[in-house]
């Protein structure tokens, strides 16, 4: 299971970098061509079959634990509730859904999507097997792990956040392959069978574990363990956004050692107007950095070979300590030391994307 995950997240990587490419060029052909609704329906189609890919090495990453997540501490009930409208139009009429939360609960540290993503895995998967309907229950209760026990949990306190169905269960066999990736008990064109390795990988990279149980005639139960969060640190509800301010005329020195993503990035930066300078190494671009005092950003890849994005950004940094970095990334990354506070910037990226974190970063 370990090698295959590896082996997902440098597929998913790679292909987040041809991603990266497809989904630019795309967008700059969308702003080009206006006045031909044929032409603009076929790239807005190209376009949505990119992002189903960008969806499926979303799920790889999340397999291979390699994901990028924002864990904030979550209130369990509030974010059940703040889905429940979704959960019912996802799992329809023949479904009844109960909450069953304990009094003493406390927040968990996790990244919200994914864990609103998660649960509707699960909701899902439940609702497939119960044909002829049925209910689903979401539960949740403090646990507090004294030692380091058989299922690899940490010593520490968890919410116990568990999703169960009337269903038919499953027999010891599919249970134990339950969670293998592309393992699917559903008809072909059904489902890509990356669902619950998908939750499995999240959960362990947030410290958690996930536990499935079942008995074939006595439905099934998912457990979602998750590590509580520091006490009185719970999340607040997001102010709302205003509208960004784009940047133009900034002049940008864009690093990548693939070629393609290179070209992509700078002609999407050039669109909103900046002035380009690409290097395809860290060398190079110290060269270029160098050589040009008028760099006013770097937005470099992090996975490079012979000097990777961190050590570069601490190069710049050492010459120029006031110039900003973007760290360009396909997966998420442990870094340590001031590179781990640069800005990210996942692949693949829209031209949105590049203005919100340029704003950003320009502050």
């Amino acid at each position: 299971m370990q090698a295959i995950g590896q082996l997902s997240g440098g597929i998913a990587h790679d292909f987040n970098n041809l991603l990266t490419v497809i989904l630019g060029n795309l967008e700059i052909v969308r702003k080009r061509v206006t006045d031909d609704p044929k032409i603009t329906r076929l790239i807005d189609n190209a376009t949505q079959g990119a992002l189903r890919g960008v969806s499926l090495t979303q799920r790889m990453l999340a397999f291979a634990r390699r994901q990028e997540l924002k864990s904030v501490p979550v209130e369990i009930p509030a974010l059940v509730q703040g889905i429940s409208g979704l959960l019912r139009s996802s799992l329809g009429p023949s479904v009844k859904i109960e909450t069953r939360f304990a009094a003493d609960l406390e927040p968990v540290f996790a990244d919200i999507n994914q864990l609103e993503l998660a649960i509707l895995n699960l909701a899902t998967n439940a609702r497939d097997a119960m044909p002829d309907g049925g209910v689903i229950v979401i539960s949740a209760r403090l646990e507090e792990v004294v030692e380091q026990n058989k299922s690899a949990l940490y010593a520490g306190r968890y919410v116990c956040l568990s999703v169960s169905d009337t269903g038919e269960g499953m027999d010891e066999e599919t249970l134990g392959s339950a969670m293998d990736p592309f393992f699917t008990t559903k008809g072909v064109g059904k489902g890509t069978g990356l669902g619950l390795s998908m939750v499995h990988g999240f959960i362990e990279q947030l410290g958690g574990r996930f536990m499935l149980k079942s008995q074939k005639g006595h439905g099934t139960t998912a457990q979602l363990w998750l590590p509580v969060a520091l006490s009185g640190s719970v999340v607040q509800p997001a102010a709302e956004q205003k509208e960004v301010q784009a940047v133009s005329g900034l002049c940008v020195l864009v690093v990548d050692d693939d070629s393609l993503v290179l070209t992509s990035t700078s002609l999407l930066l050039e669109d909103l107007g900046h002035r380009v300078f690409s290097a395809v190494s860290g060398d190079k671009a110290l060269e270029l950095f160098e050589s040009e005092p008028s760099i006013d950003l770097v937005i470099t890849d992090m996975a490079m070979p012979r000097m990777n994005g961190a050590q570069l950004a601490h190069s710049i940094r050492t010459m120029r300590p006031e110039v900003p970095i973007i760290l360009a990334t396909g997966y998420a990354e442990r870094l340590e030391g001031f590179a781990a506070n640069l800005p990210r910037l996942s692949k693949p990226f829209t031209q949105l994307n590049l203005v919100e974190i340029i704003a950003s970063a320009m502050k």
